[in-house]
């Protein structure tokens, strides 16, 4: 299976959009797409970024997205890159693309002198949890907490 891993472009906006929907359809979690497309364009292409997006195609057709971010810990008073989203469409699981983004994202915090790369999922993501384990990753149980503010 022959795919490419580039940067997100605004031409790839809704698509970005739609597997955002899919993904949080596949995590159980709300998601609504309205007003999504402007708010990731202003987070994705301003002139210091917010947020940064990898896109994976496969036959000219997006298949894939991570997303992620640069931020610091005081724990360990350095860098570190935060993978917000990793998801790609169900037909494209098991052929190491999961795996090529992932060594994409360690050259990238690599580039940026981070020590590590931190993500998580929800515990009923077991495919998630056995892939992220056979790349070597190391899970911490925690409770993530949510205080939620109208947008």
């Amino acid at each position: 299976m022959e795919f490419i891993i580039r940067d997100c472009n605004t031409n790839d906006l809704t698509k970005l959009v739609d597997l955002c929907q899919k993904h949080a359809e596949y995590e159980k979690a709300a998601f609504t797409s309205e007003g999504k497309e402007d708010k990731l364009k202003l987070a994705l292409f301003a002139d210091n970024p917010k947020l940064y997006c990898l896109i994976v195609e496969l036959n000219a057709a997006i298949i894939g997205y991570a997303t992620y971010t640069f931020d610091y810990s005081t724990w360990d008073a350095a860098d570190f890159m935060y993978m917000d989203c990793l998801y790609l469409e169900d037909s494209a699981r098991g052929f190491g693309i999961g795996e090529a983004i992932i060594e994409k994202l360690k050259q990238i915090a690599i580039d940026k002198n981070c020590i590590n790369i931190q993500w998580q999922t929800p515990t009923f993501n077991t495919r998630a949890i056995n892939f992220y384990n056979r790349i070597g990753a190391n899970g911490k149980d925690k409770v993530r907490f949510f205080l939620d503010f109208l947008n």
